[in-house]
């Protein structure tokens, strides 16, 4: 099999928000909500298999679909709006946090650099390779940043070396006082909207029609569990460090940008750099992939190609990376676009997996290649909890 389009998705949920959200819940809660996580892949793997799924068996991406399967022009034009709304706006909202991260990072393992002087770099190094247009060296790029990402963490878990049956106790469905916001944060970071268009983008744009597509779809779904299974691990690495770390103690805030330097003390010097490089592999890979994401939702939507070698499709890729990178260097507030991003997210997720669910669910659409009946039964709670995630992000936004 060929691994690549998952770990795709893989390289754009491990960013400084998961980093964030995962310390958080280790340093507040210790293991007892590991089992978040577990429910967050199920779900994640269930629902990019079926975008996975929509691009191999049609060629369309998933606002190609949208876009192609919407007959109310009405409809058609809100679809429109809502979609480059939160996933382009959103994307570029999003990106000042991921070169902040990345630069926050390479602070750490080179603290005479100032983080004003990284930012520019990692924002032209991603422009650069977005531009080129060649998916396999973007893609190629990304899983040797992942990769290292996972080698990264992973060894900062061996040298915590938590109690394997407090990890397992994990496992166990709880949610203690006060962790309510937190395991939704945990879980709205891995079940990411922007992904579903990625991921269906990125195999749209490689169908051919004389290709197996059953053979296909098989090797697609390997991809997809094995990638978001390992994101899934490093989510947990990150969340039982921070829990072996700093659970019961007074600690401080914690955060990304503080916990290389904070793990120092009960791991070692080694352990600081080696955090500092998840973080900055991290920072980036969620730099790339966000901006192609943006751009496949964007160009989908508005009817142009998904073709990363196209003009306009390099040029939205590369406008959401310059406003991300605006708003990192210059030290501007985000805010109010990130408020505005969240909420358009809260809006467009429920709507966009219920209709993803209900699209390869038609023969007339998808052929012989719909969901399962199983699929069908195992994508009900994972609904259940996408219209109750965006619920809760709406409410908090208009009332706190």
């Amino acid at each position: 099999m060929r691994l690549g389009p998952g770990l795709l998705v893989t390289a754009a949920f491990i960013g400084p928000g998961t980093i964030t959200s995962a310390s958080l819940a280790g340093a507040n809660f210790g293991f007892t909500l590991i089992w978040t996580l577990l429910f967050s892949v199920i779900a994640t793997i269930l629902l990019q298999s079926m975008a996975a799924r929509l691009g191999v068996a049609t060629g369309l991406d998933l606002a190609q679909a949208l876009r192609t399967h919407i007959h109310t022009p009405l409809f058609k034009k809100l679809a429109a709006v809502l979609v480059i709304s939160a996933i382009g706006v959103g994307s570029a909202a999003y990106e000042a946090g991921n070169l902040s991260g990345a630069s926050m990072g390479l602070v750490e393992i080179f603290p005479r650099v100032h983080t004003q002087l990284w930012t520019p770099f990692i924002a032209i190094f991603s422009a650069v390779l977005l531009y080129s247009g060649k998916h396999k060296v973007v893609e190629s790029a990304l899983i040797v940043l992942v990769i290292l990402m996972s080698l990264v963490f992973i060894s900062t878990l061996v040298m915590a070396a938590p109690p394997v049956m407090q990890v397992l106790e994990g496992f166990i469905p709880r949610i203690p006082t006060g962790s309510m916001t937190t395991v939704l944060a945990l879980i709205g970071t891995t079940i990411v909207p922007y992904n579903l268009f990625l991921h269906s983008g990125v195999l749209a744009a490689q169908h051919d029609k004389n290709r197996d597509k059953a053979t296909i779809i098989k090797q697609t779904n390997l991809d997809t569990g094995l990638s978001i299974t390992l994101g899934g691990v490093i989510t947990l690495a990150i969340l039982s460090t921070a829990s072996v770390a700093f659970y019961g103690t007074d600690a401080g805030k914690i955060s990304a940008a503080n916990m290389a330097t904070q793990l120092e003390p009960l791991l070692g010097n080694s352990a600081h750099y080696f955090f500092a490089i998840g973080l900055f592999a991290a920072g980036l890979t969620s730099a790339i992939t966000a901006p192609l994401a943006g751009a496949y939702a964007v160009c989908g939507m508005l009817g142009w190609s998904n073709n990363m070698n196209n003009t306009r499709f390099k040029l939205v890729a590369v406008t959401i990376l310059v406003f991300g990178a605006a708003v990192a260097s210059f030290n501007l507030d985000p805010i109010a676009v990130i408020i505005f991003a969240q909420a358009a997210n809260g809006l467009l997720l429920p709507i966009v997996t219920t209709y993803l669910v209900w699209l390869v669910n038609q023969e007339t659409v998808m052929g012989g290649y719909t969901n399962s009946k199983r699929v069908n039964l195992l994508t009900v709670p994972v609904l259940s909890l996408i219209y109750a995630l965006s619920c809760y992000k709406l409410f908090s936004l208009m009332f706190t």
